[in-house]
């Protein structure tokens, strides 16, 4: 019998976070997917967890717990497959660890993604970002913290969890201005600023007044707004800027949506001075 538990917890502790080095977003997700499946897998099977072999994880198990996810837990083909990524990770490491599982591993390696028509991609226009940057009270500290959120995020493109994440020290305003991060698969991300952008920072970190460790945009107890704040903050804002511009009525405006704009909206925030089309620029992680 080839119990799952040991190679489960190799994966965890030492593929994911020593080799990969994967990100803890990456390792709960995979966490999440790995709780379900063996949920589901002992109702199925009647095991405890302890008790599986890897052999009771085949091929048609992972699919019956894939339709699982779409039929019982209303879980749309993105969701669908990034569980089966997950799963696909796990059962990839698991080939070297188990070769007497050889034939069943590659049957679950064998499960494609499932197929899906891709939305189309919500953007703004030029008056549609105009309406939501004014959206804000700027007569308020909230205000002027959202403003500067706002435009940040449309200048930049950055991430929600990017944006969240940066602290005061990340911003560099002297020559050559520009925002730091670190992004995706952990890549250090520099992106400059155009100069309506470093005034209105200049602004809000003046008044911010915080160490260079401190989170860039605070709640009101000075921690880091957390993915959900952000969505509600601007979805107030988008609701108050529908006013002055009745198309935002039909757009689905989220973070996500910042990071799309059209052809030349960065020309008419910097006053039409030049510029490139794409601003974000990555470079290696030191």
């Amino acid at each position: 019998m080839s119990a799952p538990a040991p190679t489960l917890q190799a994966f965890f502790t030492d593929r994911l976070t020593r080799q990969r080095h994967a990100s803890p977003q990456t390792v709960a997700a995979y966490r999440d997917t790995w709780r379900l499946l063996l949920t589901f897998t002992a109702r199925r099977t009647g095991k405890q967890p302890a008790q599986l072999d890897i052999g009771d994880l085949d091929a048609p198990l992972i699919g019956d717990f894939l339709d699982h996810l779409e039929r019982d837990r209303g879980n749309g083909p993105r969701t669908r497959n990034a569980r089966l990524a997950a799963i696909h990770s796990m059962f990839s490491y698991a080939a070297l660890q188990h070769p007497e599982h050889a034939q069943m591993i590659a049957r679950v390696l064998a499960i494609p993604p499932k197929r899906f028509d891709k939305a189309l991609v919500t953007y703004l226009t030029e008056d549609e970002l105009d309406a939501l940057l004014a959206a804000p009270d700027k007569t308020t500290w909230a205000g002027r913290r959202d403003h500067a959120m706002i435009l940040l995020a449309a200048q930049t493109g950055l991430r929600i969890s990017e944006l969240t994440g940066l602290a005061c020290g990340d911003v560099h305003l002297g020559t050559g201005p520009h925002v730091s991060c670190h992004g995706k698969g952990r890549k250090q991300r520099i992106t400059p600023l155009i100069k309506v952008t470093v005034a209105v920072l200049r602004a809000w970190l003046a008044e911010r007044a915080g160490q260079p460790g401190q989170p860039l945009f605070p709640n009101r107890t000075g921690a880091p707004l957390s993915r959900d704040a952000v969505e509600k903050r601007l979805a107030r804002h988008v609701a108050a800027a529908t006013g002055n511009c009745p198309a935002l009525k039909t757009k689905n405006v989220t973070a996500h949506t910042l990071r799309h704009y059209v052809d030349g909206w960065v020309m008419w925030l910097a006053g039409a001075s030049p510029l490139v089309a794409e601003p974000r620029v990555l470079v290696p992680a030191t």
